[in-house]
């Protein structure tokens, strides 16, 4: 997909996906998201999120349109925020 361009149910998906990603971004449970700038079998997105716990976690990583479509897959890792810069700036 990323070096032959996606085909139409790809393009849905991943425009699903982001619909997802971006209003879970307003309701405040996203708190940032984005993809490595590279177009090889390296390349990658990430979504840092808030959760209650684990299942809610999973739950919302599998109900992922892209991933249901199968364009994307994910795996969930479980991480703690130990440092943050008050004035961050994208």
């Amino acid at each position: 997909m990323l070096k032959s361009g996606p085909t139409p149910e790809e393009a849905e998906a991943t425009q699903d996906h982001f619909a997802y990603v971006n209003a879970e971004v307003r309701a405040g449970t996203v708190l940032m998201a984005g993809r490595t700038l590279t177009v090889d079998e390296e390349t990658f997105g990430i979504v840092i999120f808030k959760a209650e716990d684990e299942a809610a976690a999973r739950s919302f990583m599998e109900q992922d349109p892209a991933v249901l479509a199968g364009v994307m897959s994910a795996a969930l890792f479980p991480f703690r925020v130990a440092l943050l810069a008050e004035n961050w700036d994208r």
